[in-house]
């Protein structure tokens, strides 16, 4: 039997992006067989009402406190043998549904992410996309390549820590340490916006800095407003 895969999305204010989300997981080769919960961190913008209105969101949960407690409700929602954890601004490659069900036959795979592309056709999103690709043979990655957990895996961590900031990073970390995991082709896509935004230098500073000195044991409290002011 192919395994149940359950997509869970985090939005909040996302009201301009949870249409065309919620379109694109619709048009997913084989996708009409999984389950999309949109789960909200309390937006003041339609964003709820309109993942309610969509056909494809099967389920459409508000949690307040912070993203990790809203992607670890979803999970707890989710019916899936797999779990995909999707942000609303990155999109999944067009196949990632097969993709993910053939992994699933590796019963020695603990889960992992998709290769990843940022958006747009400059150097910039180019080189984000290169330096990403050589953090990932290194085994560093994060939430915006879709990380994807068997259901047990995912129970046996203890899913997302709720941590003010690098929640994505610190689930990658215990599962890495768990056992075997794969970067699954696509790529899936994310956006370089809000990156483009502040640079390349304060990018890879914001990627490089924050992730050292949080394995360094610096409290993600302390982490989190220096990442404001690097971004």
């Amino acid at each position: 039997m192919t395994p149940a895969i359950s997509v869970c999305v985090c939005t909040l204010h996302e009201s301009t992006q949870i249409g065309a989300l919620l379109d694109h997981l619709a048009a997913l080769q084989d996708g009409e067989r999984m389950q999309v919960i949109v789960a909200d961190g309390g937006s003041t913008d339609e964003t709820p009402a309109l993942a309610r209105a969509h056909a494809r969101a099967d389920l459409v949960i508000e949690v307040g406190g912070g993203r990790a407690r809203q992607l670890n409700a979803a999970a707890a929602a989710a019916t899936g043998e797999l779990l995909v954890f999707l942000h609303a601004d990155s999109r999944l490659p067009p196949r990632a549904i097969p993709t993910l069900r053939a992994a699933a036959a590796d019963p020695g795979l603990h889960g992992g992410n998709f290769a990843l592309r940022f958006d747009g056709h400059g150097a910039f999103s180019a080189a984000l996309s290169a330096v990403y690709r050589a953090q990932r043979r290194l085994g560093f990655y994060y939430g915006d390549s879709t990380l994807w957990l068997r259901r047990e895996a995912f129970d046996a961590l203890g899913g997302f820590r709720e941590l003010p900031i690098m929640d994505d990073y610190d689930l990658v970390r215990r599962l890495e340490a768990r056992g075997r995991t794969a970067a699954l082709p696509g790529p899936a896509t994310t956006s370089a916006r809000r990156w483009q935004a502040i640079g390349i230098t304060r990018t890879l500073a914001s990627w490089w800095l924050i992730r050292w000195l949080y394995v360094a044991g610096v409290p993600p409290e302390r982490l989190q407003s220096w990442y404001q002011v690097v971004r």
